[in-house]
């Protein structure tokens, strides 16, 4: 079914008497629907990747490119004088992740089905992520980041478990997005796990409300303000709340697919992206040991089927639990964690490899590197420096643990859609073979002494540059010079990340060309919130 016949189905229209935002409706349907025909991957094993953030993007013309879809819609809407670009900007971006680690999740789910392997991500479906940035009167304020609509992407799901905390249990809701490959048979899913009694009345003054109201405010935000106690409560019940739901997810596929559980790791593999998803690993121990398996054995299958990513070297980013507080939120994993710590200590390590230190504090990543089986950096200098220093003394006891996955894009998304002129020149020079196999790009070196090509990427260049000229002026009355350098940061000003030292830089900048300092060439500087 064409895009036509699909709109006259829906709307009883043509695409020309239609709005955006009704043409919007029609191909996140249309996407929907062609997804939802493949059927997912069914080989025996499985990865889940467990992970606090998904930064997943808006997902229209991506979704479309990998359902082979993109260029006939494009072509359908442009004959009846619609504009795809205008179209998407009725859609609202998940707001599902924030940064590097959120990224790296999503392109992996991306390659993941692309190559045609069996994954899941896993996750929280947070109902307002981290924060919408605005400016009033040349003030910043923080709002809800509201994204979920009738008109989404998530779809709902059967599936459900009960997650047993101290003093009460809650039971899940679960809602699936697609992930499809690019023109591959099979589809994965991103998994969100969610609660139905999620309130956003607690939400008051911006961003702030009631984080003693686990029922009503666990998945409201990702991240939510950890400065006070109740803030760092929270986000265990956060944490738990999602790796528990993973956990009883994977058995159950497992054991659906022919698993007795004392093969489990023939069946299922979870990867922990970053310490946020770390209690998985206890976890997972105790729905083993529940379901019969010796205490032993159910340590081993899980050392055989747990890996970690590594994603920074700052200690601060190393999630060190207190003791008191896992008893106060999940006081039936605690035994289990001192029991991994005590079989670390019968060993005679050394301090700095302890899961519990002498202050009481688990500290996440050690836990998850003693009993997983992989420890991957995600770049191969930041993997270097865990070798050489960071996690040294970890390297040294496990190297063979101790691997490198460099971070990549999702380049059909970076090039296909958004830059179509150096699609279709990368086209002409290399065929299409890239569009499915990125290495096949290395080809591309093959041109790099010739200047008739470096003409032509400076044309492409200087166009672009010029579309987004005419369109600042169209959209906010900005003129700017096409032949400056376009310094663009597209990403929340936040008090503690780099964003704040590249305001700094921007203000020195431009103090430094007051005084004189004039720079070789125009500079323009872009801050989109």
């Amino acid at each position: 079914m064409n895009l036509q016949e699909f709109v006259a189905k829906k709307y009883d229209k043509t695409i020309a008497a239609c709005s955006n935002e009704e043409l919007y409706c029609a191909l996140l349907e249309m996407s929907k629907e062609a997804s939802g025909q493949k059927p997912t991957n069914d080989s025996k094993k499985k990865v889940y990747y467990i992970s606090a953030e998904f930064l997943i993007g808006k997902l229209l013309s991506n979704n479309l490119i990998n359902l082979g879809l993109y260029d006939d819609v494009k072509a359908e809407l442009a004959e009846a004088g619609k504009d795809l670009i205008e179209i998407e900007s009725m859609e609202l971006e998940p707001s599902l992740g924030n940064g590097g680690l959120g990224r790296l999740a999503a392109c992996f789910l991306d390659s993941i089905a692309t190559l045609g392997l069996n994954g899941d991500g896993v996750g929280l479906n947070y109902h307002f992520g981290l924060f919408k940035q605005v400016f009033k009167d040349n003030q910043q304020f923080t709002e809800p980041n509201e994204w979920i609509t009738d008109e989404s992407w998530l779809t709902p799901s059967t599936r459900s478990y009960q997650v047993p905390f101290a003093h009460f249990d809650l039971v899940s809701t679960l809602y699936d997005i697609d992930v499809p490959g690019y023109k591959t048979a099979t589809k994965n899913r991103l998994r969100l796990f969610d609660l139905g009694s999620v309130d956003s009345s607690l939400i008051h003054d911006g961003i702030n409300f009631d984080k003693t109201n686990i029922l009503k405010n666990l998945t409201l935000f990702l991240y939510p303000d950890d400065s006070d106690r109740q803030g760092e409560l929270l986000r265990i019940f956060q944490q738990y709340f999602m790796v528990s739901n993973a956990a009883q997810l994977l058995i159950d596929e497992a054991t659906e697919k022919g698993s007795n559980l004392h093969d489990l790791a023939d069946y299922a593999v979870v990867q922990i992206n970053d310490t946020h998803p770390s209690m998985v690993i206890p976890e997972l121990i105790r729905l083993l040991t529940e379901r019969g398996i010796e205490l032993d054995e159910a340590i081993e299958i899980v050392k055989s089927m747990t890996a970690y990513t590594n994603h920074t070297i700052l200690a601060e980013a190393l999630e060190k639990w207190p003791l008191d507080f896992l008893e106060e939120v999940v006081p039936h994993l605690v035994p289990i964690i001192k029991e991994l710590d005590r079989r670390i200590k019968e060993q005679g390590l050394a301090d700095s490899v302890q899961i519990i230190d002498e202050s009481g504090r688990v500290h996440m990543a050690h836990m998850d590197i003693h009993y997983g089986y992989s420890v991957n950096g995600v770049a191969a200098l930041h993997t270097d420096i865990l070798k050489t220093s960071e996690l040294k003394p970890f390297y040294d006891l496990y190297p063979e643990k101790f691997n490198n996955k460099t971070n990549g894009i999702t380049f059909r998304r970076w090039l296909m859609h958004c830059n179509s002129s150096l699609t279709h020149y990368l086209d002409q020079l290399l065929g299409g073979d890239y569009h499915h196999d990125a290495s096949a790009l290395e080809e591309f070196l093959n041109f790099k002494d010739d200047a008739a090509v470096k003409d032509k990427l400076e044309s492409i260049k200087f166009h672009n540059k010029r579309k987004l000229q005419r369109f600042l002026e169209a959209h906010q009355g900005v003129t700017i010079n096409p032949d400056s350098i376009f310094d663009i940061q597209i990403k929340r000003l936040h008090e503690y990340k780099r964003q704040q030292m590249n305001a700094l830089y921007v203000i020195h900048k431009y103090l430094d060309i007051k005084a004189g300092n004039i720079p070789a060439r125009p500079l323009t500087v872009f801050c989109q919130n």
